[in-house]
């Protein structure tokens, strides 16, 4: 099970894992999460910009900005995945969200297989707002086959190299564990899910069935987005949010 933390000031608690992200977070009473996707995603300056007018537009600081949801060209190499992250991290501290210790704020980034963008950027961001009748919501961060620890993702990853049928249906179950252990910390579960997102160019409906919708991802549906996870090898990703706002800005 997970332990999380509070960052009761801006509303929310979160999972802590590593630099670049938290492995989820959840409204604390008096507060709700909501999310707004971009119409397109927006390139990370222009993004950050737009996400900073946003929140100021309506009352909240920066640092009630907890989760995003970023889009790549194409997978990072491992060092090249920890260059792009110094960069986004070093904007997180400046908004003054890394002022109180680790990363807080959740996020998934994955990168479109045939309409790429030409840069990384914002495909959706969420925040806190205060709303004392609000039922309780929560968003995972994404979360690839590999495991937390030490070690390369060569070390970490479930059925490394393998996408084939049961290769596949290795990894989502696995990465179906741990959104529940997510959700479990987050006072969430299948029940209280509005929404569950997949991520990956392979077929996923040998185990849609026995895999996803027995065990209760799929009671919305599921979205399937065609994209790779954001680290090379890595083949297949999750997030699971239950929020009871969502919004899109139009252009």
């Amino acid at each position: 099970m997970y332990e999380t933390s509070d960052r009761a000031k801006d509303g929310y608690r979160y999972i802590p894992a590593v630099f670049q992200y938290s492995a989820g977070v959840a409204a604390l009473p008096g507060f709700r999460l909501e999310r707004v996707r971009f119409a397109a995603p927006v390139p990370m300056a222009e993004g950050f910009a737009r996400i900073a007018a946003y929140l100021q537009g309506i009352g909240r600081p920066l640092t009630a900005f907890c989760q995003c949801e970023l889009r790549s060209p194409g997978q990072f190499t491992e060092e090249g995945f920890r260059a792009f992250n110094l960069g986004y991290a070093k904007v997180l501290g400046e908004w003054g969200i890394l002022a109180e210790g680790p990363n807080p704020v959740a996020r998934s980034n994955v990168c479109p297989e045939l309409t790429p963008p030409a840069e990384p950027g914002f495909y959706a961001f969420s925040f806190t707002v205060p709303d004392a009748g609000a039922p309780h919501s929560f968003l995972t961060a994404g979360s690839g086959e590999s495991t937390e620890g030490k070690g390369s993702y060569a070390e970490k990853t479930i059925a490394f190299g393998d996408t084939s049928p049961a290769g596949l249906r290795r990894k989502a179950v696995f990465v179906l564990g741990e959104m529940e252990r997510r959700m479990a910390a987050l006072g969430g579960g299948w029940g209280s899910a509005t929404a569950a997102q997949v991520y990956s160019i392979h077929d996923i409906h040998p185990f849609l069935g026995d895999e996803l919708v027995r065990r209760g991802a799929a009671q919305h549906g599921i979205t399937w987005h065609h994209c790779r996870p954001p680290v090379v090898n890595l083949e297949y990703e999750m997030d699971v949010r239950g929020l009871p706002l969502e919004r899109v800005l139009m252009p």
